[in-house]
């Protein structure tokens, strides 16, 4: 048959989209036989524009290695932290993305910082921007292993094109002379031009004495601060809340 020679086509052509919805239209002819040419073309142009974007939003998930499956939809706002719905509804619109600015989130361990970082990449992945998750001492040592195999270029090449950077466990530890070189270089590669998500238990007043040396936490601080919004997060551990061991089911 026609239809099949044309299915076959279509999808040597990776044009599976199309492919599907033409299957579709073949399949229910009572729904789309009073359709004119032109709207069943629409509808078949469609069909590939969404299994397109599908493609995509996967791929950039695939891509940013979140350390969460997080979703903005599932966010508690009953557990007392500091948030409001507004503020994570308005950042879910990804406009801050769009004017590359920058996201700092505070608060004590367990307060759910990584969860509401993760959740609003999911959601930039799916508005179609790039995004990439570290936690800091690993982007450190992915640092110090591409100066080894000579790859270091390409990477801050990779880090300067990915539109949403998401760096946790900021402040665990105090940065060496070269992971703040390191650093730097981010950052200056990124400022004004895509946005970077900090995670971090210590207060911003902090930060500064975390980087080390002077001038250069005078430098990376005023490329991350500039322009950036800030979520201060409080309360007891999210992490204790869902812990339903009884006494008895705890191991030791």
């Amino acid at each position: 048959m026609m239809i099949d020679q044309t299915l076959l086509q279509l999808r040597q052509l990776k044009l599976s989209g199309m492919a599907q919805a033409l299957q579709t239209q073949s399949e229910q002819p009572g729904t789309y036989e009073g359709l004119s040419f032109n709207e069943r073309i629409h509808l078949l142009i469609e069909g590939e524009k969404l299994e397109r974007d599908n493609r995509k939003q996967q791929r950039l998930l695939r891509a940013a290695k979140f350390k969460l499956t997080a979703n903005l939809r599932d966010i508690d706002y009953q557990h007392p932290r500091g948030i409001q719905q507004s503020q994570i509804a308005a950042l879910a619109q990804c406009d801050w993305l769009r004017k590359a600015q920058n996201l700092l989130f505070t608060g004590p361990c367990g307060s759910g910082k990584t969860y509401l970082a993760c959740a609003l990449g999911h959601s930039a992945c799916m508005s179609g921007f790039s995004a990439r998750y570290y936690r800091i001492s690993r982007l450190m040592l992915e640092l110090t292993q591409s100066k080894a195999d000579g790859t270091y270029s390409k990477l801050l090449r990779t880090l300067a094109k990915t539109e949403l950077l998401i760096l946790d466990d900021w402040g665990l530890e105090p940065l060496k002379a070269a992971q703040r070189n390191d650093l730097m270089e981010i950052m200056d590669d990124r400022h004004g031009s895509s946005s970077t998500v900090i995670i971090s238990q210590l207060p911003t007043e902090q930060w500064y004495e975390m980087i080390g040396d002077n001038t250069l936490a005078d430098a990376i601080l005023d490329r991350i601060m500039h322009n950036s919004h800030r979520l201060k997060l409080r309360g007891e551990s999210m992490r204790k809340k869902l812990n339903n061991l009884t006494h008895g089911e705890h191991l030791g």
